[in-house]
């Protein structure tokens, strides 16, 4: 005899056999409620893979490596190094929320790192003011970006690619590939060196700019969790069509995040003087790969709709993590990227399983 009901979960069959033995009709149909319930569960939580990750990544290398790796100064040392790709990463997972990819935040970042170190230095300009003009190139060119996605409706992950090269010539271009030395920007512009300068915090060894990341993640997070501005974001990407219906200016929305974008980058650029200490026209190229990263590893869909700056966080002290585990354990660079990679794989399966929850 057969007994087919429905209960909120969905359909729910049980073969019930007239000699019993029904044990594995009904393990397999709470098997399956299970697995659904984990991919609600991850589906409203996004940043829950990326955390356990993160603590299951501490644990094994804490155990393999040993104290090396948990010493309070190793750890805060993993947290200098993401530093600059937390930064570039918050910009990356506004353009990824909105179904879009930026595939320029490591470029626009190093111009306006160029921009800030020659007016600053070589031309004689004050330092707030260079810093200011720094964030306005940073802003021109995420609206370059803008113009090109929401006037022309060009494919983001097209116009990046080609503003990525524009911009890296830009930047060589006035740079003349020459790098401004440390000593040169601390005698002149000491200011765009600051959130470099070491903090100790309780036995660890921070710098100002760790403490400039997590404010502009807080900054960020409030923006798109508390008020209507990042509640239409996340409409933008999630269905653009419904958006425009319920009243939502889809096109004003997207050009303003890729301007936000564009200063957050800049605010990047003053991160990396600071963790660098010289102005380099070669700096951080593979900024704009390291922050996807970060993002996807985080929990960010690139599908639109679902991500979170505390995610790609997490995302980006993953990343550091492993490099630092592996490289203390004595692995070389070629399979450390190896595991990135596979990292990245493994997020982006894990995405997509996560959003057949809707389907």
């Amino acid at each position: 005899m057969t007994d087919i009901g429905n209960d909120r979960s969905g359909i729910r069959a049980r073969e019930r056999p007239l000699g019993g033995g029904d044990g594995v009709a009904e393990f397999e149909a709470d098997a399956g409620s299970l697995l659904r319930s984990l991919q609600h569960f991850l589906h409203a939580h996004s940043t829950a893979v990326p955390a356990i990750v993160l603590l299951l990544g501490v644990a094994v290398f804490g155990f393999t490596v040993g104290p090396r790796f948990l010493s309070t100064f190793n750890l805060s040392l993993i947290f200098q190094q993401v530093t600059v790709i937390g930064v570039i990463g918050v910009a990356q997972t506004l353009i990824v929320i909105t179904a879009g990819i930026d595939l320029s935040v490591g470029a626009i970042m190093v111009l306006c790192s160029v921009v800030m170190g020659k007016l600053a230095v070589v031309a004689g300009l004050a330092a707030p003011l260079a810093l200011l003009i720094g964030v306005a190139a940073g802003a021109g060119c995420g609206a370059v970006n803008g113009v090109l996605v929401t006037g022309f409706r060009l494919p983001p992950f097209i116009v990046t690619l080609g503003t990525w090269s524009i911009f890296f010539a830009l930047n060589l271009l006035y740079s003349a590939s020459e790098t401004i030395r440390s000593q040169e920007v601390a005698r002149a512009a000491p200011l765009l060196q600051v959130l470099g300068t070491p903090v100790d915090v309780l036995g660890a060894r921070l710098t100002y700019g760790s403490f400039f990341t997590l404010a502009l993640v807080a900054l960020i997070w409030f923006v798109l969790n508390r008020t209507a501005f990042g509640r239409h974001i996340y409409a933008v990407g999630d269905d653009p069509d419904a958006a425009q219906l319920a009243g939502i200016r889809t096109g004003r929305v997207l050009f303003a995040v890729y301007v936000i974008a564009g200063m957050i980058c800049a605010l990047g650029a003053w991160v990396l003087i600071g963790r660098i200490g010289s102005v380099s026209p070669q700096a951080g190229q593979t900024a704009n790969l390291y922050s996807i990263t970060a993002v996807v590893v985080g929990g960010a869909s690139l599908f639109g709709g679902r991500g979170s700056i505390v995610g790609t966080l997490i995302g980006a002290l993953i990343v550091g993590v492993f490099r630092n585990g592996l490289a203390l354990s004595g692995v070389d660079v070629l399979w450390q990227e190896f595991a990135i990679g596979w990292l990245i794989i493994s997020a982006v399966a894990l995405d997509q399983w996560i959003r057949r929850v809707s389907a």
